[in-house]
Protein backbone atom coordinates (compact mmCIF):
# COMPACT_ATOMS: atom_id res chain seq x y z
CA UNK A 1 0.00 0.00 0.00
CA UNK A 2 3.19 2.59 0.80
CA UNK A 3 4.56 2.11 -2.12
CA UNK A 4 1.64 2.85 -4.24
CA UNK A 5 0.54 5.85 -2.01
CA UNK A 6 3.94 7.27 -2.56
CA UNK A 7 4.29 6.94 -6.10
CA UNK A 8 0.57 8.12 -7.04
CA UNK A 9 0.19 10.56 -4.11
CA UNK A 10 2.96 11.80 -2.03
CA UNK A 11 6.34 11.89 -4.63
CA UNK A 12 4.69 10.93 -8.16
CA UNK A 13 2.60 14.26 -8.84
CA UNK A 14 5.77 16.80 -7.75
CA UNK A 15 8.14 13.96 -10.21
CA UNK A 16 6.00 14.64 -12.83
CA UNK A 17 5.63 18.30 -12.44
CA UNK A 18 9.52 18.83 -12.59
CA UNK A 19 10.78 16.02 -14.90
CA UNK A 20 7.76 16.13 -17.25
CA UNK A 21 8.18 12.78 -18.53
CA UNK A 22 8.10 11.19 -21.96
CA UNK A 23 8.26 7.32 -22.18
CA UNK A 24 9.24 5.63 -25.29
CA UNK A 25 8.78 1.74 -26.01
CA UNK A 26 6.99 1.03 -22.49
CA UNK A 27 4.91 -1.52 -24.57
CA UNK A 28 8.02 -3.76 -24.27
CA UNK A 29 7.44 -3.99 -20.58
CA UNK A 30 5.54 -7.36 -20.01
CA UNK A 31 2.24 -7.34 -18.08
CA UNK A 32 3.20 -9.91 -15.88
CA UNK A 33 6.71 -12.06 -15.38
CA UNK A 34 9.82 -11.75 -13.92
CA UNK A 35 12.38 -9.52 -16.06
CA UNK A 36 15.55 -7.88 -15.08
CA UNK A 37 15.51 -4.04 -16.17
CA UNK A 38 18.94 -3.22 -17.16
CA UNK A 39 19.31 0.73 -16.87
CA UNK A 40 22.29 3.22 -17.12
CA UNK A 41 22.62 5.24 -13.97
CA UNK A 42 22.96 9.42 -14.37
CA UNK A 43 21.33 10.29 -11.07
CA UNK A 44 19.37 9.13 -8.13
CA UNK A 45 16.86 9.92 -9.79
CA UNK A 46 16.91 7.22 -11.92
CA UNK A 47 15.56 4.99 -9.27
CA UNK A 48 12.53 7.41 -9.01
CA UNK A 49 11.64 8.32 -12.39
CA UNK A 50 11.27 4.08 -14.05
CA UNK A 51 9.08 3.22 -11.25
CA UNK A 52 7.06 6.59 -12.05
CA UNK A 53 6.50 5.73 -15.41
CA UNK A 54 6.02 1.47 -15.14
CA UNK A 55 2.69 0.54 -13.98
CA UNK A 56 3.93 -2.56 -12.40
CA UNK A 57 5.87 -2.47 -9.14
CA UNK A 58 9.81 -2.65 -9.17
CA UNK A 59 11.97 -3.61 -7.16
CA UNK A 60 15.32 -2.46 -6.68
CA UNK A 61 18.69 -3.86 -4.89
CA UNK A 62 20.14 -0.39 -3.05
CA UNK A 63 23.23 -0.09 -0.92
CA UNK A 64 22.71 -0.93 2.74
CA UNK A 65 23.40 2.82 4.15
CA UNK A 66 19.89 3.99 3.19
CA UNK A 67 18.69 1.96 5.73
CA UNK A 68 21.05 2.12 8.51
CA UNK A 69 20.55 5.76 9.47
CA UNK A 70 19.70 6.37 13.20
CA UNK A 71 17.24 8.91 15.09
CA UNK A 72 14.00 10.27 13.15
CA UNK A 73 15.90 10.76 9.95
CA UNK A 74 16.99 7.44 9.60
CA UNK A 75 13.87 6.26 10.25
CA UNK A 76 12.47 8.71 7.49
CA UNK A 77 14.92 7.19 4.91
CA UNK A 78 14.46 3.56 5.55
CA UNK A 79 10.98 3.68 6.07
CA UNK A 80 10.78 5.82 2.44
CA UNK A 81 13.13 3.70 0.28
CA UNK A 82 11.46 0.64 1.75
CA UNK A 83 7.81 1.79 1.00
CA UNK A 84 9.41 2.56 -2.64
CA UNK A 85 10.65 -0.97 -3.42
CA UNK A 86 14.19 -1.10 -2.38
CA UNK A 87 16.12 -3.60 -0.77
CA UNK A 88 19.32 -2.87 1.36
CA UNK A 89 22.33 -5.06 0.47
CA UNK A 90 25.65 -4.61 2.37
CA UNK A 91 28.36 -3.74 -0.93
CA UNK A 92 31.19 -3.59 2.01
CA UNK A 93 30.67 -7.36 2.93
CA UNK A 94 33.21 -9.64 1.17
CA UNK A 95 29.81 -11.71 0.24
CA UNK A 96 27.68 -8.64 -0.71
CA UNK A 97 28.48 -10.28 -5.04
CA UNK A 98 26.61 -13.38 -3.82
CA UNK A 99 23.81 -11.83 -1.35
CA UNK A 100 22.69 -9.45 -4.30
CA UNK A 101 22.55 -12.62 -6.75
CA UNK A 102 20.86 -14.72 -3.94
CA UNK A 103 18.23 -11.82 -3.15
CA UNK A 104 18.21 -11.07 -6.40
CA UNK A 105 17.25 -14.31 -7.63
CA UNK A 106 14.60 -14.47 -4.92
CA UNK A 107 12.98 -11.57 -5.99
CA UNK A 108 12.99 -12.95 -9.88
CA UNK A 109 11.49 -16.26 -8.69
CA UNK A 110 8.67 -14.63 -7.09
CA UNK A 111 7.75 -13.08 -10.71
CA UNK A 112 8.60 -9.42 -10.10
CA UNK A 113 10.53 -6.90 -11.97
CA UNK A 114 13.72 -6.20 -11.09
CA UNK A 115 15.86 -2.90 -11.43
CA UNK A 116 19.91 -3.25 -11.99
CA UNK A 117 22.19 -0.58 -13.13
CA UNK A 118 24.96 -2.62 -14.80
CA UNK A 119 27.38 0.03 -14.72
CA UNK A 120 27.38 -0.58 -11.10
CA UNK A 121 27.27 3.05 -9.95
CA UNK A 122 26.31 6.50 -11.36
CA UNK A 123 28.44 7.75 -13.86
CA UNK A 124 30.68 10.55 -12.87
CA UNK A 125 30.46 12.46 -16.13
CA UNK A 126 27.16 11.16 -18.25
CA UNK A 127 29.07 8.83 -20.42
CA UNK A 128 28.65 4.90 -20.24
CA UNK A 129 30.89 2.49 -18.52
CA UNK A 130 31.70 -0.59 -18.37
CA UNK A 131 29.08 -3.06 -17.29
CA UNK A 132 29.59 -5.65 -14.39
CA UNK A 133 29.20 -9.00 -14.89
CA UNK A 134 26.74 -9.86 -12.18
CA UNK A 135 24.32 -8.78 -14.31
CA UNK A 136 24.71 -11.55 -16.88
CA UNK A 137 25.18 -14.21 -14.27
CA UNK A 138 21.81 -13.52 -12.79
CA UNK A 139 20.09 -13.79 -16.70
CA UNK A 140 21.74 -16.71 -17.28
CA UNK A 141 21.01 -18.53 -13.72
CA UNK A 142 17.21 -17.18 -13.88
CA UNK A 143 16.57 -17.26 -17.81
CA UNK A 144 14.34 -14.41 -17.38
CA UNK A 145 15.16 -11.23 -20.48
CA UNK A 146 16.26 -8.46 -19.87
CA UNK A 147 15.12 -5.47 -21.20
CA UNK A 148 17.49 -2.45 -21.58
CA UNK A 149 16.66 0.49 -20.50
CA UNK A 150 17.92 4.30 -20.62
CA UNK A 151 17.62 7.52 -18.58
CA UNK A 152 17.98 10.49 -20.30
CA UNK A 153 17.84 14.12 -18.36
CA UNK A 154 17.80 13.00 -14.80
CA UNK A 155 21.36 14.42 -14.61
CA UNK A 156 19.82 17.63 -14.75
CA UNK A 157 16.47 17.44 -12.94
CA UNK A 158 18.85 15.84 -10.22
CA UNK A 159 22.43 17.14 -11.27
CA UNK A 160 25.19 14.87 -9.10
CA UNK A 161 26.54 15.84 -5.89
CA UNK A 162 23.01 17.97 -5.18
CA UNK A 163 20.33 17.22 -3.28
CA UNK A 164 17.62 19.70 -4.91
CA UNK A 165 15.87 18.95 -8.06
CA UNK A 166 15.57 21.17 -11.08
CA UNK A 167 12.85 21.35 -13.70
CA UNK A 168 13.55 19.90 -16.56
CA UNK A 169 12.28 16.88 -19.02
CA UNK A 170 13.21 13.56 -18.75
CA UNK A 171 12.98 11.00 -20.94
CA UNK A 172 12.71 6.56 -20.24
CA UNK A 173 13.34 4.77 -23.44
CA UNK A 174 12.65 0.89 -23.54
CA UNK A 175 13.99 -1.24 -25.56
CA UNK A 176 13.31 -4.81 -26.89
CA UNK A 177 13.95 -7.89 -24.52
CA UNK A 178 17.04 -9.36 -24.73
CA UNK A 179 16.82 -13.40 -24.60
CA UNK A 180 19.87 -14.98 -23.48
CA UNK A 181 18.56 -18.28 -23.56
CA UNK A 182 21.09 -19.42 -26.24
CA UNK A 183 23.92 -19.29 -23.56
CA UNK A 184 21.90 -21.91 -21.51
CA UNK A 185 24.16 -23.96 -19.20
CA UNK A 186 27.04 -21.63 -19.71
CA UNK A 187 26.56 -19.18 -16.36
CA UNK A 188 29.44 -19.85 -14.50
CA UNK A 189 31.45 -19.58 -17.94
CA UNK A 190 33.57 -15.81 -17.20
CA UNK A 191 33.80 -15.46 -20.72
CA UNK A 192 29.91 -15.78 -21.41
CA UNK A 193 29.24 -13.67 -18.77
CA UNK A 194 31.43 -10.68 -20.29
CA UNK A 195 30.09 -11.26 -24.15
CA UNK A 196 26.23 -10.65 -22.42
CA UNK A 197 27.06 -8.25 -20.33
CA UNK A 198 28.61 -6.29 -22.82
CA UNK A 199 25.80 -6.99 -25.11
CA UNK A 200 23.30 -5.11 -22.96
CA UNK A 201 25.93 -2.47 -22.62
CA UNK A 202 25.75 -1.84 -26.33
CA UNK A 203 22.45 -1.90 -26.68
CA UNK A 204 22.09 0.82 -23.65
CA UNK A 205 25.02 2.80 -25.84
CA UNK A 206 22.72 2.49 -28.87
CA UNK A 207 19.42 3.52 -27.22
CA UNK A 208 20.82 6.47 -25.46
CA UNK A 209 23.47 7.86 -27.54
CA UNK A 210 26.04 8.36 -24.60
CA UNK A 211 29.74 7.84 -25.73
CA UNK A 212 31.41 4.74 -23.80
CA UNK A 213 34.28 4.11 -21.31
CA UNK A 214 35.68 0.57 -21.12
CA UNK A 215 36.73 0.98 -17.45
CA UNK A 216 34.75 0.79 -14.41
CA UNK A 217 32.82 3.78 -13.18
CA UNK A 218 33.78 2.98 -9.87
CA UNK A 219 36.89 3.12 -10.32
CA UNK A 220 37.24 6.75 -12.23
CA UNK A 221 35.35 7.78 -9.39
CA UNK A 222 37.86 6.78 -6.97
CA UNK A 223 40.70 8.11 -8.88
CA UNK A 224 42.29 5.14 -9.71
CA UNK A 225 44.39 5.57 -13.06
CA UNK A 226 42.75 3.61 -15.60
CA UNK A 227 43.75 2.88 -19.27
CA UNK A 228 40.58 2.93 -21.86
CA UNK A 229 40.26 -0.32 -22.92
CA UNK A 230 38.97 0.70 -26.66
CA UNK A 231 41.72 3.22 -27.03
CA UNK A 232 45.19 2.53 -24.67
CA UNK A 233 44.98 5.85 -23.31
CA UNK A 234 44.72 7.25 -20.16
CA UNK A 235 41.52 8.02 -18.76
CA UNK A 236 41.04 11.20 -16.91
CA UNK A 237 40.10 11.04 -13.49
CA UNK A 238 37.00 12.78 -12.06
CA UNK A 239 35.93 13.96 -8.61
CA UNK A 240 33.79 12.01 -6.25
CA UNK A 241 30.44 13.00 -7.04
CA UNK A 242 27.92 11.88 -5.15
CA UNK A 243 28.03 7.98 -3.01
CA UNK A 244 26.30 5.59 -4.77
Amino acid sequence: MWYWLVKYVFFGPLLALIGRPKVEGLENIPDEGAAILASNHLAVMDSFYLPLVVRRRITFLAKSEYFTGTGIKGWLTRAFYTAVGQVPIDRNDSDAAQAALTTAQRILAQGKLLGIYPEGTRSPDGRLYKGKTGLARLALHTGVPVIPVVMVGTNVVNPPGTKMLRFGRVTVRFGEPMDFSRFEGMADNRFIERAVTDEVIYELMRLSGQEYVDIYAASVKNGVPQQDGATGQPVARFPETAAG
